[in-house]
């Protein structure tokens, strides 16, 4: 048995796929299948039903499949031990985030986080909650950057900084004359709302009290605050976002936004870890970076 096929084991069983597999391995199909074969020799079972599509693990397999993510992680964890002894912080960590985090919060801290440590490789998908919860789960993912609060208990939330909505609001609307707002004044046949799935919907439906099916003068479905802000330009609508979304707007674009009078209105962006993960050094270098670059672009009224 070796490190190699137990990884090949793990591949198959999270993409469903032997090609999938290997392509994610860097290998041909037929190594991979191989290994794996050599591995249910040795052990002497049938670890995949490779009559199933997808592919799935046999009772007995998800029995090892299990036993081998706790080998490859107590492997994987042995260079990270070393490398925090010496007080270096080194490895690899997979980053997902949320798409209304990702375009505003990224561009300010990526580089400066490589250039402070360039022994770590930061490898980051732009996903949604459900499916950034869906990737730690499958081992896909080490730990996310996402709103807090939204995180099931097996992964641990650290508290980064805190991101007040605003309301981004049409000149033709009625409320456009106004520098502050209050929820209940915004009708909500006027509130255009991202797609299910995305935190930001929910909260933003929590924050004016509407349900999941209320209905809409708009049928629309976006992943894209930016979507979502066109339409507001060009109709008489109006739509919330996140403080960290304010910077990269216009001029013209900024005047449309008006402050929202209540206290609540805001979020907690956290950074998520899988309880297992332990590259702690590489968790407390990350988050140490964001919290300075927020800070650092930061004013009483909020980011630069």
């Amino acid at each position: 048995m070796t490190i190699i096929q137990l990884e090949y084991l793990l591949a198959v069983a999270s993409c469903g796929s032997f090609s999938k597999a290997s392509e994610l391995c860097f290998v041909t199909q037929p190594s991979l299948s191989m290994q794996i074969k050599n591995l249910e020799e040795e052990l002497g079972v049938i670890l995949l039903d490779r009559t199933k599509k997808p592919v799935v693990p046999t009772q007995v397999g998800a029995i090892v499949i299990e036993k081998a993510k706790e080998a490859l992680l107590a492997y994987n964890n042995v260079r990270e031990c070393v490398e925090e002894l010496r007080g270096s912080v080194a490895g690899k960590i997979r980053l997902g985030v949320i798409p209304t985090i990702a375009p505003y919060l990224l561009p300010r801290v990526v580089q400066v986080f490589a250039d402070k440590y360039p022994k770590v490789e930061l490898e980051i998908r732009e996903m949604t909650t459900p499916e950034i919860i869906k990737a730690i789960d499958k081992d896909e993912l080490d730990a996310a950057i996402l709103a807090g609060g939204t995180c099931p208990d097996r992964i641990t939330e650290h508290e980064l900084f805190d991101d007040r909505f605003y309301a981004y609001v049409s000149p033709d609307n009625p409320l456009f004359a106004r520098t502050n707002l209050r929820i209940e004044d915004i009708a909500h046949k006027d509130l255009l709302l991202l797609a299910e799935g995305h935190c930001l919907r929910d909260q933003v439906l929590e924050l004016c009290g509407l349900n999941q099916k209320q209905e809409h003068s708009y049928s629309f479905q976006s992943g894209s605050l930016e979507t979502l802000m066109r339409i507001v330009d060009s109709t008489d609508k109006i739509t919330v976002i996140p403080e960290m979304a304010i910077p990269y707007l216009s001029e013209s674009a900024q005047s449309r936004v008006k402050t929202l009078a209540r206290g609540a209105a805001s979020r907690k962006i956290v950074i998520g870890v899988r309880r297992t993960y332990a590259k702690e050094s590489i968790v407390n270098a990350l988050r140490d970076t964001i919290v300075e670059e927020v800070k650092k672009n930061s004013t009483p009224n909020g980011w630069i």
